[in-house]
């Protein structure tokens, strides 16, 4: 370390965004505005862009105007930035924040949602808007420009539930990056074996204190597979109350086996057949319809749906190999125990 100047100069420099943060820092966060204001002509700039990156963008809370200072000692390392799963922390938050999202009482989304608008539209073309045709890399790049703005909400709200409930079996599509103008700009790297098995890993997300568990089981269809009837999910509702606070800040000591079925990821990857149309089996379907809710509209909209049979195209599909899954223990909700004691 001592003889690489550009190390010293990053650490200089973060020693340098640290010392002017200090007195701005309220709750372990600083100001977004101050922070870009103060950094953005700075010799720190790269630093201090990083940090507006994934405390704005990969990893934002619901504050919409805060950068926790966790990120410092990141930047202080750019060199091994790259040894870090960023794509699973970001969707291990994002998981967490779509969890919390679903409580009745929860009125705001957090995380990466840009990625999120990026996956729906990319999937389904009955939601796209017009004149977004032109593929680049990063692939969600693609809808940049796009912004539907605030107003009349409801009625949009109420017609994209209507679009979702209309789809037909082929206006969904399951691996839309398969196709040749979108892998020819990719990145090479992106396609590599070490990256691509993680993919079909069925195996924990870990972002700090977040844990969640990559059920990729479930979605089949989105790597070329044929979808069973889903294994039943884990019990991981006493790892949802976890926040980092009280006694629960230094979390891979108290939850060692997580962190270990991550760094044993590559054992856990899911080995099942590739079929030339994927989708859901006829018995996934029968599952779902008896246990899943069909429609999101209103049933004065839509009129009974338990009168609407599934569509026969919808059911001709082999079943394929079935995957090997891996199960870890169930994590039972002891907030309740805790409580009493």
């Amino acid at each position: 370390m001592g003889d690489d100047p550009g190390r010293l100069y990053r650490l200089d420099g973060v020693a340098h965004i640290a010392g002017v943060i200090n007195d701005e820092v309220q709750k372990f966060a600083v100001n977004c505005t101050w922070f870009q204001e103060t950094f953005a002509e700075c010799p720190d700039g790269a630093e201090a862009y990083i940090m507006m990156l994934l405390g704005t963008q990969l990893f934002a809370d619901k504050s919409g105007n805060r950068i926790h200072i966790r990120w410092l000692p990141y930047v202080a390392r750019l060199e091994e930035m790259g040894r870090y799963s960023w794509a699973s922390a970001a969707l291990a938050w994002l998981y967490r924040c779509m969890c919390r999202v679903a409580n009745r009482h929860v009125v705001k989304l957090a995380g990466p949602l840009q990625l999120l608008q990026s996956w729906i539209l990319w999937r389904f073309p009955t939601l796209r808007p017009s004149g977004y045709d032109e593929i680049s890399w990063p692939l969600a790049s693609r809808w940049s420009g796009y912004n539907p703005g605030i107003s009349n909400k409801g009625p949009r709200v109420q017609m994209a539930r209507m679009k979702i409930d209309l789809l037909q079996p082929r206006q969904f599509i399951w691996m839309p990056y398969s196709a040749l103008d979108v892998i020819q700009v990719v990145h090479p790297e992106v396609l590599e074996p070490r990256h691509t098995m993680l993919w079909r890993c069925r195996t924990s997300l870990i972002y700090f204190v977040v844990l969640e568990w990559h059920q990729v089981d479930r979605v089949l269809p989105q790597f070329g597979g044929v979808q069973p009837i889903p294994s039943p999910v884990l019990n991981i509702d006493f790892l949802m109350s976890k926040d980092g606070r009280g006694g629960d800040r230094w979390f891979p000591a108290q939850y060692p086996e997580w962190h270990l079925h991550w760094q044993e990821r590559a054992d856990h990857i899911l080995q099942f057949d590739i079929v030339p149309d994927p989708g859901p089996s006829h018995e996934f379907l029968t599952w779902w319809y008896q246990h899943g809710k069909r429609f999101l509209s209103p049933e004065m909209l839509l009129g009974d749906p338990r009168g609407v049979p599934i569509p026969d195209e919808a059911t001709q599909r082999g079943a394929g190999r079935l995957p090997d899954m891996d199960r870890v223990e169930d994590v039972l909700d002891r907030r309740c125990i805790e409580r009493r004691a």
